[in-house]
């Protein structure tokens, strides 16, 4: 993981060993705060983790350097997110924001990682392209928001999991959820209300 994080990165201005140092230090804080016990892929935790150590080099540094097309990338992840915080009321994980871009969870993790505050659509540059050379938000609390949220995920039953898989992965509604679930629709929703109440509960302790 640290060495496919740490190419990602390769050409930048940054020497590779740099790299390869900074990734290895995201990869043990990893290892020692991850709960194999709650059943969260240990890939899907770390390499966000891994990333942000690897940007904050480079941001220490001063010589951060972000392609057009993360740039790009990360402006679409930030609307999915503030989209589905909006629709649903609950943080998006980054399995959400790979699914609804259609692209792999490690580009997913990277584009969140680089991910700048939220633009209109309308602020064009001189030159009519859009505008994200914006100052960019320190990741460190989206990264340890996403990972309690993997976590308490993790204590839901498997049918629980289901449930908000099917609405908030999927994108059904509570009737089409009902139906693959076998139940009534305002089960469904009685369910879901309990579900994020304590999910809520939870990631504010």
């Amino acid at each position: 993981m640290v060495y496919l994080c740490a190419n990602r990165f390769r050409n930048r201005g940054m020497e590779y060993e740099e790299l390869y140092s900074a990734g290895c230090v995201g990869l043990v804080k990893a290892a020692k705060a991850f709960d194999a016990g709650r059943g969260v892929c240990f890939s899907t935790y770390a390499v966000p983790v891994i990333m942000g150590e690897i940007r904050r080099l480079f941001r220490d540094s001063g010589t951060v350097k972000i392609s057009r097309r993360l740039k790009e990338l990360s402006l679409k992840a930030g609307q999915v997110c503030e989209r589905i915080r909006r629709e649903n009321g609950t943080e998006p994980t980054v399995s959400m924001v790979a699914e609804a871009l259609s692209i792999s969870e490690a580009d997913a993790a990277e584009a969140l990682c680089a991910m700048q505050p939220v633009v209109s659509l309308t602020a064009y540059t001189e030159d009519g392209e859009l505008q994200m050379d914006l100052p960019v938000a320190a990741h460190d609390t989206a990264i340890q928001d996403r990972m309690a949220l993997h976590q308490v995920l993790a204590l839901l039953t498997e049918a629980d999991r289901t449930l908000l898989d099917l609405r908030y992965t999927h994108n059904l509604t509570q009737t089409e959820t009902a139906k693959r679930l076998g139940i009534s629709q305002v089960q469904v929703s009685r369910k879901e209300k309990k579900l994020l109440l304590f999910l809520r509960e939870q990631l504010s302790q």
